[in-house]
């Protein structure tokens, strides 16, 4: 049975044998995906999420951003959503997705609540990112493109890989709780846009936790559960659309942590946004432009990354952070994109709406289909006065280990996340303690510093809203 192989292989990593690179990536990943946490903490979406589930006023583990401790389910629940909601969150090209918001607020929990070392979820982590990444290997890009939202259906099995793993199950109960995982994933590309999408990582990353949680109270579940007739790949990708042999071909050797690499995320926007976004901004660098300046900026993509941002006409600030020619004009006019710029006040302001008439997104005309290297762009910029530029980006800067952002620039992120709720204290004292995670006896000692180190009265979140503005032509994307 594959889940039984899987386990096998997942259950074989050993922290003391994971290379350097590898764990270089993990502790980064970790430390970004904590950071976005803790901004996407006050987002509408995850008042909503707490304000409809009934959270526990009460338990073991740490509500990112808030002062209150809840149940361990809860905290993965609403700190997932918290982790997706800026999507600003690590990406995977292999996984299609984003591989660490759905790992990091179940294994948060989890160790919390079991006073976990911080070695302990490492290995945790860094098992979870692989097994959801090979089953990505195995299913996409047709599970990609029939609409499936890889972060979710995926991720719920990192979620769980993880978790089984801090718990200690053994290979038989590891392949019991990926099994489970395998009837509990879900998520689709239609609610791109909305406050759904980052609670798919919330719901993902509650059911992944729950998955390894009830194969140890002893529920029972098919290990054949990837293979069987009726089973994940079937539903999921339908016959002749996956790839079973690369699921465990290649496993760990090398990392996908290592290759591709973890894709770190430059812009508060949607990944496929982001090579036109490098290539206008090389171009207005380069030739000293300045939005007075563009007459029309036309972009070329990938037609698998358009698809869902070919966006001319945003609604809300959700819908923004999918439209490529909402954040090619706000690069335009201010030289970068903030996470500011993603209210639904933003995205309506006057000046930006009439800029967005200059600008043209078509897919590119030499795309291949079947290929990884789908997230390039050209760009071309015209001048009032005649002149024309044009830049490709073949990938955005932190998409790959070939692409890495400047050095520095992670850490210079999670300040800037962490600093919407923490103190500057507790924000370097959590960075020092996330890089050096292997080192700590007690991973409790991180929640103990956001508490203590909040800034801002809490609860705080925005009062939860339905986003009534989103039309139909988006919501069928």
């Amino acid at each position: 049975m594959l889940l039984l192989q899987l386990a096998r292989k997942a259950l074989a990593i050993e922290l003391a044998a994971i290379p350097r690179e590898a764990l270089d990536a993990a502790r980064l990943a970790l430390l970004d995906t904590v950071g976005v946490t803790l901004a996407g903490s006050d987002e509408a979406c995850v008042g909503a999420v707490a304000a409809a589930s009934d959270i526990a006023a009460t338990g073991p583990a740490s509500r990112f951003g808030r002062s209150a401790m809840t149940g361990m389910l809860d905290a993965a629940l609403v700190n997932g959503t918290a982790a997706h909601a800026l999507d600003f969150d690590d990406c995977s090209n292999t996984m299609g997705g984003h591989p660490s918001a759905p790992i990091l607020p179940a294994l948060w929990a989890l160790a919390e609540a079991r006073g976990a070392s911080g070695a302990q979820v490492l290995a945790a982590y860094v098992t979870g990112f692989e097994v959801e990444t090979k089953i990505g290997r195995a299913v996409n890009f047709t599970h990609y493109e029939k609409g499936w939202h890889p972060t979710a259906t995926l991720g719920t099995f990192g979620a769980a890989a993880a978790c089984a793993r801090l718990i200690g199950l053994d290979a038989a109960g590891t392949a019991n709780a990926l099994a489970l995982a395998a009837s509990m994933a879900a998520g689709i590309k239609a609610n791109f846009g909305t406050m759904t999408k980052p609670f798919h990582v919330g719901q993902c990353a509650r059911n992944g936790l729950h998955a390894a949680l009830l194969t140890e109270a002893g529920l029972t579940a098919n290990a054949g559960a990837l293979e069987h007739p009726q089973g994940f790949f079937m539903v999921f990708n339908g016959a002749g659309n996956f790839r079973p042999e690369a699921l465990l071909d290649g496993f760990a050797a090398p990392f996908d942590l290592v290759e591709p690499g973890v894709a770190f995320k430059r812009h508060p926007c949607c990944a496929s946004t982001h090579p036109a976004l490098d290539a206008l901004m090389e171009i207005m660098a380069r030739e000293g432009l300045g939005a007075a300046d563009i007459a029309h900026i036309r972009s070329w993509t990938h037609p698998r990354r358009l698809r869902h941002t070919d966006r001319p006409d945003p609604r809300s600030g959700l819908d923004g952070k999918f439209s490529v020619q909402y954040v090619l004009a706000r690069a335009a006019l201010e030289g970068s994109v903030r996470t500011d710029h993603f209210t639904d006040a933003a995205v309506r302001d006057p000046a930006v709406r009439a800029f967005m008439t200059r600008i043209a997104a078509a897919p590119h005309p030499e795309a291949v289909m079947e290929t990884t290297q789908h997230f390039f762009a050209d760009v071309r910029v015209e001048t009032h006065d005649g002149r024309v530029f044009d830049a490709h980006v073949d990938m955005p800067l932190g998409r790959d280990a070939a692409h890495p952002l400047p050095p520095g620039a992670l850490e210079t992120k999670f300040f800037d996340c962490a600093r919407t709720v923490l103190s500057d204290a507790a924000a370097r004292t959590i960075a020092e303690a996330m890089l050096r995670i292997d080192t700590l006896p007690d991973i409790r000692s991180i929640g103990a510093t956001m508490r203590g180190g909040l800034v801002v009265p809490s609860p705080r979140a925005a009062a939860p809203r339905r986003d009534d503005t989103q039309d139909d032509r988006t919501a069928a994307q």
